[in-house]
């Protein structure tokens, strides 16, 4: 009888201690909050400071930040929250409060004096072009800062990640689940930036004179990557000066070839044909950038007989963010190209004849798009009056597919690689499934300008091998007026009346998943079907009138969990929504889910 009597003391000897534990972390949590909401706020400040480019205000807010973050983590770290992290009910919400501590104070003392430093750097304008050249110097000084800066805060990721949030009281999950968001956030600019401070000084020549093709999609025609290539330039980078040595349009210069410049892969001739590989304007059918880029580089070589290092892309909207930067761009022709008409401008204005820009045939049309390129581009080398605007705009470029960059090189690639420029559906999803909704224009005409779109992503249950089922919403709509458009607007007219855009919508399931039940307008529609790199894709053809809005509803499923996965269910999991950037921006929700995993038999 002694055994079981002993064990019934320790029990209870383990609960009183627990109880108390818990007492005393109850009342140093209140200092906790306390410390870690006035360091919510500061970071807010700062924030705001290191966008206004004042540093030195922002430097002296990150010394009293450090001061609540070293006081989160240093009350969080006694015997007492050790004990409560063990407590029945709260302990995980002890423990997550005790990380979530942690983590920002790693952030205060780790990544953000090494960005402050960065944005320091930016704010004089040293890495950006000026007078012609980029300051190799600037970029190398700042690297091991970026990486720093990259390291801690996919550290904090990777840390964070640990707490199971499924377990978590509200207010304490919705913490836990905004620092997520920011983090991830974070983790997308300091690994751009950490990258784009490596891989700079090599592309801008250091070592060698680099020779760049820039093409510049033209989303009033769209296609899956963005637009039709339709102007392109050679720009020339020698020791970090940058030159524009030569100008060219892909229909006028590169023509049509007779055959694939190169192989394509089954699939992908599966899903667009050959004239992926034979139609310069057609390259960018497929929204895999680096298969577009490839191409159109060996078309390129075949009629230039150059063989560039690599592929840079942007369009118009592109350029609108950059002219926010510079103010308003002269023309040789016409009025100037400025950032809240850049985009109207060059791709309805220069066709209907608004503000004096219409243009007689397709040569005078690419002769006023280069003169474009060249009045921009020789504005940014020559220097921008609001560096951190201009690198904001790249950032918000990059972020939304407008700004691509592929390297022929395979070790610069790889550095490239995972992050916005790349311009690709990651080749796994892992934990987070990512959906592609992608269009091509089918008729030949400039009406895609028009084009307005919006795409929901609902995850709406699971399937017992452990699939998560996502629903997905698709709303396009045509502004097109009813007349008044040139023939050269209205292209082949494919759809009866030539107002009526046709379009086609490629729905990419995320990795080694499927596309079902595919409706529009609530009725059921027969849908062809393929696949490109690991996803099912569905494939339907929408015409809109003007003023008309189709809905395109599917269902899609992610891939079964591997063979002896744990299981992981209850997780939150948002799925995200990748989209062809267009003239106009889309409307994009996606709501949170909870991973499926497989139960426990």
């Amino acid at each position: 009888m002694r055994r079981p009597r002993r064990r019934v003391l320790v029990a209870a000897t383990v609960a009183v201690v627990l109880l108390a534990s818990g007492l005393w972390t109850g009342l140093e949590a209140r200092s906790a909050y306390a410390h870690l909401s006035a360091a919510a706020g500061l970071v807010r400040r700062l924030e705001a400071q290191a966008a206004a480019r004042d540093t030195a205000a922002a430097r002296e807010t990150l010394v009293r930040l450090r001061a609540e973050t070293a006081a989160a983590r240093a009350g969080t770290g006694d015997p007492g929250w050790r004990l409560g992290s063990r407590a029945p009910f709260v302990g995980a919400d002890v423990m997550a409060v005790r990380t979530v501590a942690g983590v920002v104070d790693g952030l205060a003392h780790d990544a953000l004096p090494a960005l402050l430093d960065a944005v320091d750097t930016l704010g004089t304008g040293a890495v950006l072009p000026r007078e012609g050249g980029v300051g190799l110097d600037a970029l190398r000084a700042v690297a091991p800062g970026l990486a720093t800066a990259d390291a801690s805060t996919r550290e904090a990721r990777q840390r964070l990640a640990t707490v199971r949030t499924d377990e978590l009281l509200p207010p304490v999950r919705s913490a836990v689940q905004e620092l997520a968001e920011g983090l991830d956030r974070l983790a997308s600019a300091t690994g751009a930036a950490s990258r784009a401070a490596r891989l700079a000084p090599a592309m801008l020549g250091a070592d060698g004179p680099r020779t760049y093709l820039l093409i510049f999609q033209n989303p009033a025609e769209i296609r899956a990557g963005g637009g039709m290539p339709g102007a392109y330039a050679v720009i020339r980078a020698e020791r970090g000066r940058i030159a524009m040595t030569g100008q060219g349009s892909a229909s006028s210069d590169l023509q049509v070839f007779l055959e694939p410049v190169l192989p394509l892969d089954p699939e992908a001739r599966a899903l667009y044909g050959d004239r992926l590989a034979t139609y310069p304007a057609n390259v960018t059918l497929t929204p895999h950038f680096p298969t577009s880029a490839a191409l159109i580089r060996e078309m390129y070589r075949r009629r230039s007989g150059v063989t560039v290092d690599g592929v840079v892309s942007v369009d118009p909207v592109a350029l609108s963010y950059l002219l926010e930067a510079t103010g308003p761009v002269p023309m040789p022709t016409g009025p100037a190209l400025r950032a809240d008409t850049v985009v109207r401008q060059l791709l309805a204005d220069a066709y209907t004849g608004v503000s004096g820009t219409a243009l007689a045939d397709v040569r005078a049309k690419d002769r006023y798009f280069a003169s474009a390129a060249r009045a921009v581009f020789d504005t940014v080398v020559r220097g921008v009056a609001q560096p951190v605007a201009a690198v904001g705009g790249i950032a918000r470029a990059a972020a939304e597919g407008r700004l691509l960059i592929w390297s022929a090189r395979p070790d610069e690639q790889a550095i490239l690689d995972g992050t916005a420029v790349q311009g690709v559906l990651p080749a796994a999803d892992g934990a987070r499934p990512t959906v592609g909704v992608f269009l091509n224009d089918a008729t030949g005409a400039k009406l895609s300008y028009y084009l307005t779109g919006e795409a929901e992503l609902t995850p709406v249950g699971c399937l017992v091998d452990g699939r998560m089922r996502l629903r997905l919403r698709v709303t396009l709509g045509s502004e097109a007026p009813e007349g008044g458009l040139p023939d050269y607007v209205l292209g082949l007219k494919l759809a009866g009346d030539p107002y009526t855009m046709r379009t086609q919508v490629l729905l990419f399931s995320p990795t080694g998943g499927g596309v079902d039940d595919v409706r529009v307008d609530g009725g059921p529609v027969a849908a062809g079907a393929g696949r490109e790199r690991g996803r099912s894709v569905a494939v339907l053809m929408l015409d809109l009138a003007p003023g008309q809005r189709h809905t395109v509803e599917a269902t899609l499923l992610t891939g079964a969990p591997p063979a002896g996965a744990p299981a992981a269910r209850g997780v939150p999991v948002q799925p995200t929504v990748k989209v062809t950037p267009g003239a106009r921006p889309w409307k994009i929700t996606s709501e949170q889910g909870r991973s499926c995993g497989i139960p426990n038999s």
